[in-house]
């Protein structure tokens, strides 16, 4: 399914995405500020803001924000968590095609989770045309890692995809966390508008249950495009291997990110 396809699923778990989805981790928001010196009450230009899982942390800090948001049900979902902080507005509109009032400049452009989704012919242009001379762009992420503590729950419930003909591509299970690349710091330097000022990796644990696990993976486009009868024989299968475990619970790695860049 295309880039364009996938990134419209978002949408149809509006209402699961805040609460299912982690937040990032607090160090994250401090290197933030701390690599791209922005302090309050600077404005703010979030790409992709879903519910505003990025967006409240910022917020709550006195920041100015205007977010984009593609979906309309998770832009929706974000005015509603963002209801208090006079200082933010939730657009709702492709980063592709939303232009912004005439002579407008943000003093940070960021995306959490949401970069790879924008049109890569597109995004580090535009994000620049945004941004005074050495402002910054921050981008990062969330994502399964497989550290060496990794939970066997994860190796075992891989065949189950292959089964299904969802397979990983790719060794399985992936680099430790430490060892995977950092494909968004070259994409910066080889985009001629950003050079990388700043890299941080964060890695963090936390527990499932099976609706837990279940409604996280109800998040994912891979899971939301997926054939009903595939889907159905997953779930099938993550509820009966929790269930014979003592505590019914698995654990998640996540590993996030950041990479900011200065505009040249």
């Amino acid at each position: 399914m295309s880039r364009e396809r996938l990134r419209s699923t978002f949408d149809t778990a509006a209402s699961l995405y805040q609460q299912a989805r982690p937040d990032y981790p607090a160090e994250l928001y401090s290197d933030l500020l701390a690599i791209s010196g922005i302090e309050s009450p600077a404005h703010l230009l979030e790409v992709g803001c879903g519910p505003g899982k990025a967006t409240l942390p910022l917020a709550r800090m006195g920041f100015r924000i205007t977010a984009i948001e593609l979906g309309e049900a998770l832009a929706t979902e974000a005015r509603h968590h963002l209801a208090e902080f006079a200082g933010v507005s939730v657009i709702t509109s492709s980063f592709e095609d939303w232009e912004p009032p005439t002579g407008v400049r943000f003093d940070l452009v960021y995306a959490a989770t949401a970069w790879k989704w924008v049109d890569p012919d597109v995004k580090y242009a535009k994000a620049a045309t945004l941004l005074p001379q050495g402002g910054h762009l921050a981008v990062w992420n969330a994502d399964h890692a497989f550290p060496a503590d990794v939970d066997p729950f994860f190796i075992e419930i891989q065949k189950v995809y292959e089964e299904i003909g969802e397979g990983h591509d790719g060794p399985w299970p992936p680099p430790l966390p430490e060892d995977e690349p950092n494909p968004i710091a070259a994409e910066f330097d080889a985009s001629g508008h950003f050079a990388v000022v700043g890299t941080r990796r964060y890695v963090w644990a936390l527990r499932y249950t099976a609706d837990e696990y279940i409604a996280l993976l109800d998040t994912f486009s891979g899971h939301i495009a997926m054939e009903p009868d595939k889907n159905q024989h997953l779930y099938r299968e993550i509820r009966r291997r929790l269930a014979a475990r003592p505590d019914g619970r698995l654990t998640r790695h996540w590993s996030a990110i950041l990479t900011i860049g200065r505009r040249r």
